[in-house]
Order: C-alpha cells, then sequence, then structure tokens
C-alpha cells in the first residue's frame, strides 16, 4: 500500500456515506432504542464493493469486509470498534479504527455528535505513510421533516494536521409497519467536502531550486448516496450506492478520478434495560 493510498484511505472513511458510518448506526439505535430508555449493543458485518480508483477516494478495485462492534448508552454516550480487511492490501487486515463520542439531542430539530476517532494502520514498510492517525470531529443535524441539513466539522492530526468541514443534506422517506418490517427508511444525501492540506511547491531561481510547504484550502469531494435501510425487529439491513467526485486543491500534484460503489451490511442489537 503506497502513501497516496494510506492517505487517501482517512478521507475515505470520512466522506463515505455507507453502511459503516457512525450515523447510520446511531440512526438505527435511535429508532429502535432511545424513545424505550434502552442501551443496545450493536454487531454488525458489512460490504463493500468498490471501482477502481486513485487520490483521496479509497483506491482498491475488489471486494471489501468490516466486521464491527458498537455499544450506545442511553445517556448519549457510544463506543465503536471496525476492522477493514481486502484482499487488495497486504497484510488483508489492513486498518482498525476506534471510535467514542456523544449524542446530544440538543432540541427537537437539532442534534449535535462530537466523537474521537483513532486509526490503527497495519502496514509496515518504507513506502508507507500514514501522516494522519487521530480524528476529532462535531456533527450538526438540523431537521425540518422529510429533510435534514447537516454540517461536519473533522480535525485530523498526527504526523500533519488537517482540517475537514463538510456540509450536506438528505432527505428521509419513511415507512413504517408494513408487514413484517418495522421500518423502512430511504433517505438519498449529498453532501460536499470542504479541507485543508499541506502541500510542496517547487520554486525555480536562476542560482538554485528549492521547496515551499505552504497550506491550501478548497473543495475536496462531493459524494451523492442513495442508502436504503429495513429494520425487522432486532436486525437492520442496509443497502447503499456512493458516487464520489474529488476535486483538487489548488497546486495540489495528484491524480484523482472519480468513483462509485455499492455497500450492504446487516446488524444485529441486543437491548440493556
Amino acid at each position: 500500500m503506497n502513501a497516496n493510498a494510506i492517505l487517501a484511505e482517512v478521507d475515505s472513511l470520512f466522506t463515505s456515506e455507507d453502511s459503516l458510518s457512525i450515523f447510520n448506526m446511531i440512526d438505527s439505535l435511535i429508532q429502535t432504542s432511545v424513545d424505550q430508555g434502552a442501551s443496545q449493543l450493536a454487531i454488525r458485518v458489512a460490504y463493500n464493493s468498490n471501482v477502481g480508483s486513485a487520490g483521496r477516494t479509497l483506491g482498491i478495485n475488489k471486494f471489501g469486509l468490516s466486521p464491527g462492534l458498537s455499544y450506545y448508552h442511553k445517556s448519549g454516550l457510544y463506543a465503536d470498534a471496525s476492522a477493514y480487511w481486502s484482499k487488495e492490501f497486504d497484510p488483508d487486515y489492513y486498518l482498525t479504527v476506534l471510535s467514542a463520542g456523544y449524542l446530544w439531542p440538543v432540541t427537537k430539530r437539532w442534534s449535535l455528535i462530537a466523537e474521537y476517532n483513532r486509526y490503527l494502520y497495519n502496514q509496515r514498510g518504507e513506502d508507507v505513510y500514514a501522516p494522519y492517525k487521530n480524528n476529532l470531529g462535531v456533527s450538526n443535524f438540523i431537521e425540518f421533516k422529510p429533510v435534514t441539513f447537516r454540517l461536519d466539522y473533522s480535525f485530523f492530526f498526527g504526523e500533519k494536521s488537517g482540517h475537514r468541514i463538510m456540509p450536506g443534506m438528505f432527505v428521509s422517506l419513511e415507512k413504517r409497519n408494513w408487514g413484517k418490517v418495522n421500518r423502512f427508511l430511504f433517505y438519498p444525501s449529498f453532501n460536499v467536502m470542504f479541507g485543508s492540506e499541506e502541500i510542496e511547491e517547487e520554486i525555480k531561481l536562476p542560482l538554485r531550486t528549492f521547496y515551499l510547504t505552504k497550506t491550501v484550502f478548497g473543495v475536496m469531494n462531493y459524494s451523492f448516496s442513495v442508502p436504503l435501510s429495513i429494520t425487522i425487529k432486532k436486525w437492520n439491513f442496509l443497502l447503499n450506492y456512493t458516487y464520489n467526485i474529488p476535486i483538487a486543491l489548488p497546486g495540489e500534484d495528484i491524480s484523482l478520478t472519480n468513483s462509485g460503489y455499492a455497500s450492504a451490511g446487516i446488524t444485529r442489537y441486543i437491548s440493556f434495560k
């Protein structure tokens, strides 16, 4: 796995609206648990079918699996551990993400999520470069049914630091208690990611050439998602397709390719009164 692929992985985790998203997990917990005053454990496994791509989005062209375990306390605190596996990487089990956060329903329409993520990469070698190993983020959800507006801020840090701002919106189309299905939820979404990155600019003078490191800011990615969530008792099934349009920052020397992929996930909830 090269330096670009490692760097791409962090942005992919942040921009992807797939079944691995902690926000989708929280939505399911809210619907099935919080209203009843219960805490819950969620056990899940997800599958991603990725197309080949380069740059910030996940650059793999084979399927990937991700098991995960989440615990949500009725107070709003939660913790999550997710593992990422793909035959495209060496070793196959290439990444673990540990998360902890707090969900705060500020008002009837406004919810706030604060979260910390730790990225644990399994790759080794001189060509492996993982500048971002930590992430602190805050997400805002403002609901005007059926439309919800979202604004995320995330600060990545490690050997380097970077900022990400992601506004977005999704439309919730819901059907409850249809046959044996407790809930159908279709919520197409659109997101834009702004961010900063440190780049090296080549400066050529008559007698010598040197490189100047500077920080640039701008649009980094557009993403479209069409998730379908189906809840049957304590089981949740999620199907999704995401399309990413990455954008190079001013002066950034990187090859970027649009990419789309399908994903699916199964989650089992265990309630604790």
